[in-house]
């Protein structure tokens, strides 16, 4: 039983608490058990949602590339926005060699620093902590039986457990596994040490190839694998918002998609996932088993969502809510067991957090939010008064008082979405009577927004009706 469970109040602590950060790449926000999603089975994840507060609306702001992974990861440790980070992500260095990267960050404070798992970020790992075990790049290798899969009426020669197709598979043992023995291994350690400890787990899971072993998969017959209620064969405008047939994500299933294809992804995606909780369940029993977990703080997130499915996609690289909402969990003394807090966030909120329970204060240069005026119950909402996304110079978005205005500059057309009433983002109000002056209003916002995100790309152009 997970030691932490919680109280009614944040208060300070007699000393500094260790931070234990779980990554995960590719997750959805829907993909917990315990937050609604009877699918999938994730019972670790189950005791951390109980032991402590999820944030319901937690998002990734975007990428300036096809892999999303790199500006997510990039922004969460150097703490700034996607645009001006993305200058940042061309030269790291000087950030490094000023301390102002989120393990230098905690190495300062007196933390012992350890990382494995998936970095994808452009600077020497092992010179941002202490200790870096099992560097990974940002997915395991490319298996091309994996891909254009699976086809009507043809065989399909892939299995998500055969170490003959690699991916995942490295000298009979999974990635994901090897990710939860360096995390018990440190943990073994923990009661010897005097100075708290930042653990920074990173799963490359569940990123395709979706591999996991036979009995992963098999928890999941397909007869019991629904298909999306959004479901499409072909999202209509995929090639002009840089989803089509040349995106590598997008290439994993068949065009069209096809009902059978997309039950089929879904069902290797939970299996995976639930490997991988399987592993956060050893990493949780090992924090117990070192007499740390009473003054153990643990986020629980991931680098972006996924499609799967969703309106005719696949992959990540669109700004609808399965695809940048993300889930962030976390448990710690004081917080409450349980809760669900249902302001917008950002997943990257998770960098000042540590560093502000590390007892670092404020930093300038970081443009997040701390979570723990919201964790304590603080008066008022969100930092955030609206969420802002983009992808390339192909997709913009604003979400904001349960709308969702979503710009395609290349189509060029412009999407209303009322989330209140149609979260799976299924229903256009754009041309519906009185949707204008919402339209209108989300426009401000979102100009002013690319004016704080220092956004180069100009639209006004494209949506004169807008502006």
């Amino acid at each position: 039983m997970l030691l932490l469970t919680g109280g009614a109040a944040l208060e300070a602590q007699p000393a500094k608490p260790n931070i234990l950060f779980l990554f995960a790449d590719d997750q959805c926000f829907d993909t917990i058990r315990a937050r609604r999603n009877l699918e999938v089975r994730t019972p670790n994840l189950d005791r951390l949602v109980a032991a402590g507060t999820t944030f319901s609306h937690a998002y990734n702001m975007g990428a300036w590339s096809g892999a999303v992974c790199i500006p997510s990861r990039t922004m969460l440790n150097t703490g700034r926005f996607l645009w001006p980070v993305q200058a940042l992500d061309k030269n790291l260095e000087p950030e490094r060699e000023a301390g102002r990267l989120w393990g230098l960050e905690m190495r300062s404070a007196g933390y012992d620093t350890y990382f494995t798992g998936k970095w994808h970020v452009k600077t020497d790992v092992a010179k941002v902590f202490d200790v870096a075990r099992h560097e990974r790049p940002g997915m395991p290798k490319d298996t091309p039986q994996g891909y254009d899969r699976p086809k009507p009426g043809e065989p399909d020669s892939w299995r998500p457990w055969d170490p003959q197709f690699g991916g995942y598979w490295e000298g009979g043992r999974h990635w994901s596994e090897v990710v939860g023995d360096d995390a018990t291994d440190y943990l073994a350690t923990a009661a010897q040490r005097t100075a708290p400890f930042f653990m920074y787990i990173a799963f490359n899971a569940p990123h395709d190839p979706r591999q996991s072993p036979r009995e992963y998969v098999e928890m999941y017959p397909l007869e019991r694998i629904a298909v999306p209620v959004n479901f499409l064969p072909e999202y209509p405008w995929k090639e002009a918002i840089g989803c089509g047939t040349g995106l590598r994500d997008e290439r994993l299933a068949p065009f069209p998609r096809t009902e059978y294809a997309v039950k089929v992804h879904r069902q290797e995606y939970y299996a995976i996932i639930t490997h991988m909780d399987a592993q956060i369940g050893r990493i949780l029993k090992a924090l117990e088993q070192s007499g740390k977990a009473d003054n153990t703080w643990i986020f629980f997130t991931a680098d972006h969502g996924l499609a799967v499915g969703h309106h005719g996609l696949i992959g990540k690289q669109n700004l609808f809510d399965h695809s940048v909402r993300v889930p962030l969990i976390a448990v710690g003394p004081g917080v409450p067991a349980g809760r669900r807090i249902d302001a917008p966030v950002y997943l990257q909120d998770v960098m000042p957090t540590a560093i502000e329970l590390a007892g670092r204060g404020r930093r300038d240069y970081i443009q997040f939010h701390s979570l723990l005026p919201l964790l304590r119950g603080a008066a008022g909402t969100s930092a955030y008064d609206a969420v802002y996304g983009a992808y390339l110079n192909l997709q913009r978005s604003i979400t904001c008082d349960g709308y969702k205005l979503l710009l395609y500059p290349k189509v060029p057309k412009a999407l209303l979405f009322d989330l209140e009433k149609d979260p799976q983002e299924m229903k256009d109000l754009a041309e519906q009577p009185g949707s204008a002056a919402i339209m209108k209003r989300l426009w401000t916002r979102f100009r002013a927004l690319q004016r704080e995100m220092e956004d180069p790309l100009d639209l006004r152009g494209v949506f004169p009706e807008l502006d």
